[in-house]
């Protein structure tokens, strides 16, 4: 039989990271994992599970992360009901590296057969363009297709920079926070893959356990380099895949002239809570607050509001405002560019 188009399926996989990823995020972090705070009104994993559902043919997704399983297990179970999509919480072991993570659960992942594996990191901030990104990959035919933005030149040297062909889209080169200007194209950590990845990364694998029988003879050389000393099951994604694989037409990327962030700080939650209310405009608008009149609080610009939250008629909110689940806002209170959490109580 021909293989139809009907017999493709995807799988996507999130990487969550994990408590010891998070110190930047203090002191946010300390009482919530940094995936399930809140980014206009929704879980910050939630904007990439919904992104999710959007892709053809979805069969399942999976949640990749150090977290303790209990601290997702609530979370998963009711965003799988609301969005009708088989979603698990995988705990690693051990770090292995973004690379190693998807290899480390690769029967799980390639259960399903699929025929393409959407791979995203949870603390970027974008409108994730996964079915625009699956045509494009479709059509390169590569191994891989990455989504990529244009940013300022001096910003560029935080992020992995790529320089790919202006024709073709193939990526010819990647460097992971060069020294010098390479490019103002940048990675934005959202990915599709046929299942040849896996291949890829194992390949990593057995070099890197060549290596080491190699250096029980000469422990000299392996003192010159450090990533020989890696653990042979710890591939990243950037330096051990994409820089190698680059000019080799088996890379193409996708680029968004939507907005991009990297949420790493508690400033930058705020910004992004606010680019997605007012993305929200246009994907979602049921899920912004309209000021309707005398009974009800001042309403200005882009609002979310928790239905279980109570906000006096006398408030003024927003705009950039998300106010969360049992939140009570008193008399009179003014808020402006703020998130406020589960529970918090705020009067005058």
């Amino acid at each position: 039989m021909g293989m139809m188009s009907s017999d493709e399926r995807a799988v996507a996989v999130i990487m969550v990271g994990g408590p010891t990823k998070g110190t930047r995020f203090r002191p946010l972090s300390l009482n919530i994992p940094k995936p399930l705070f809140p980014l206009a009104g929704q879980a910050m994993v939630h904007h990439p599970i919904s992104a999710c559902k959007k892709i053809p043919n979805l069969a399942q997704i999976y949640l990749i992360g150090f977290y303790e399983e209990r601290e997702f297990a609530l979370y998963v179970s009711s965003i799988s009901n609301e969005l009708k999509v088989p979603i698990k919480y995988l705990k690693e072991d051990k770090p292995h590296g973004s690379a190693g993570g998807l290899y480390n659960f690769r029967d799980l992942i390639l259960e399903d057969n699929p025929s393409h594996i959407f791979l995203l990191n949870c603390d970027v901030c974008c409108t994730f363009p996964l079915p625009e990104m699956l045509e494009a990959h479709k059509k390169y035919g590569g191994m891989g297709t990455i989504l990529v933005i244009k940013v300022s030149p001096e910003s560029a040297d935080q992020f992995g920079e790529l320089v790919a062909d202006p024709n073709s889209n193939e990526l010819l080169h990647y460097t992971e926070k060069p020294e010098t200007f390479v490019s103002d194209r940048i990675n934005c950590g959202v990915y599709v893959f046929t299942p040849e990845i896996f291949t890829a990364i194992q390949g990593v694998s057995t070099q890197r356990k060549d290596r080491a029988n190699l250096r029980r003879q000469s422990s000299f050389e392996a003192l010159q380099s450090a990533t020989r000393s890696l653990p042979a099951n710890f591939v990243r994604l950037d330096q051990d895949i994409l820089s190698p694989l680059a000019g080799k037409k088996q890379l193409y990327i996708y680029e968004t002239r939507d907005f991009w962030e990297q949420i790493k700080t508690p400033g930058m939650s705020l910004k992004c809570s606010g680019l997605y209310l007012s993305l929200f405009r246009y994907t979602s608008p049921h899920l912004l607050t309209e000021g309707d009149g005398s009974k009800s609080a001042t309403i200005l610009g882009d609002v979310y509001i928790h239905p279980s939250a109570k906000v006096h008629p006398t408030a003024k909110i927003g705009p950039n405002v998300s106010i969360s689940a049992n939140a009570r806002i008193g008399a009179g209170v003014r808020l402006i560019n703020c998130i406020v959490l589960d529970d918090v109580e705020i009067k005058v």
